[in-house]
């Protein structure tokens, strides 16, 4: 029996052409809800650009958040799990993104910031994901004493294949080509599943994780049930156990159907 669901946000929450969350969605999740399973966000968005969810926060849906890619989660006001990225990888990514000159966001606690913004940056955020423009810093203001727990820098598949070695104590997630998410070694959306089923007492096998970018992949083999949207790509739909509809055709609400959960 499934106790738990958690669903990535964009593109799986949130259409990318509407760049809202659909009726068939929040009927679905609320209908979940009345029956007494927990409804989760796993993202990896950090809490300060989390912009799209009122119409599941206003009712009171979600019970949880993993965040920043399970770097950083989070019940109401209680951070269950937090883990930086170490200092050293921070500058080691900072200083080889101030030589190649590509942009690079850095992710505190409470804030965020872009060294180098290009106009690839302001296109993403601001019409792709509409969260705005990002704050423009410096490097050192950036990092400087500071608890880092995720960055995003521009990059290529390849110029990723090349730097991240040299973070040894990270790895990396890319659900967009232009691009890649960087955490703290273990920090992933499968991490943060298993520190918020622990606080619940819920169990891995009472478990569906629904996401379509390739920073799911991990949480979709790793929950009971894992379910691809129909616009995820081949890559992410080959892990899942279900592939259902996009998010723009009733995605969540059949996959929720489809296994009896509502």
């Amino acid at each position: 029996m499934i106790k738990a669901l958690f669903f990535d946000i964009d593109g799986t929450l949130v259409s990318f052409k509407t760049h809202e969350i659909p009726n068939s969605t929040i009927e679905a999740i609320t209908a979940a809800k009345a029956k007494g399973i927990r409804i989760f966000i796993a993202t990896g968005r950090p809490s300060v650009i989390i912009n799209n969810l009122s119409a599941l926060q206003e009712r009171g849906l979600i019970d949880g958040y993993i965040t920043m890619n399970g770097g950083y989660c989070y019940i109401g006001d209680n951070v269950i799990y937090k883990s930086t990225i170490p200092e050293a990888d921070v500058r080691t990514i900072a200083e080889i993104s101030a030589r190649k000159g590509f942009p690079c966001i850095f992710v505190g606690e409470h804030d965020i910031c872009v060294c180098q913004p290009d106009e690839m940056v302001r296109k993403i955020f601001v019409e792709h994901l509409r969260v705005g423009e990002l704050p423009e810093k410096g490097f050192e203001e950036a990092i400087s004493g500071k608890s880092i727990y995720q960055i995003t820098p521009f990059i290529t598949e390849e110029e990723e294949r090349e730097i991240l070695p040299l973070l040894s104590n990270c790895e990396s997630g890319r659900w967009y080509p232009a691009f890649v998410d960087i955490t703290a070694k273990g920090n992933t959306k499968q991490k943060g599943i298993d520190e918020i089923i622990s606080q619940f007492g819920i169990l891995l096998e009472e478990t569906m994780a629904i996401g379509d970018g390739g920073n799911d992949i991990g949480m979709i083999r790793h929950a009971a049930i894992g379910v691809a949207m129909g616009n995820a790509t081949d890559t992410v739909k080959q892990h899942a156990d279900y592939v259902t509809s996009s998010v723009d055709e009733d995605g969540i609400a059949n996959a929720l159907k489809h296994f009896s959960i509502i």
